[in-house]
């Protein structure tokens, strides 16, 4: 269920920020919902684009632990090849490194 959020801002924030935005590819509430999403998770204001946030440096360093233990998925041709990985509990990975 999706609820409507109204605030204010300046309108020539707004303007370069939907300018930006669409350069992007993106609209500008997903930007607000990408925001607000990030709060929620990480329950901190984290606008810093230059370093990544504490939230990302964990799921690299478990994603880098997964790849050196030999935790790599195989390659799948579609979306169904993976689902019946995924929900196979004897499935095997992949060493790829």
């Amino acid at each position: 269920m999706e609820a409507i959020i109204n605030f204010k801002t300046d309108k020539k924030i707004k303007a370069e920020a939907q300018d930006i935005a669409k350069r992007m590819g993106l609209s500008l509430s997903d930007v607000l919902n990408v925001l607000l999403r990030g709060f929620v998770r990480d329950k901190e204001l984290n606008v810093n684009l230059e370093e990544p946030s504490k939230w990302l440096l964990k799921e690299l360093a478990e994603a880098d632990a997964d790849i050196k233990a030999g935790r790599v998925s195989p390659m799948f041709s579609d979306a169904e090849e993976a689902i019946k990985w995924l929900d196979n509990k004897d499935r095997k990975y992949e060493n790829r490194v």
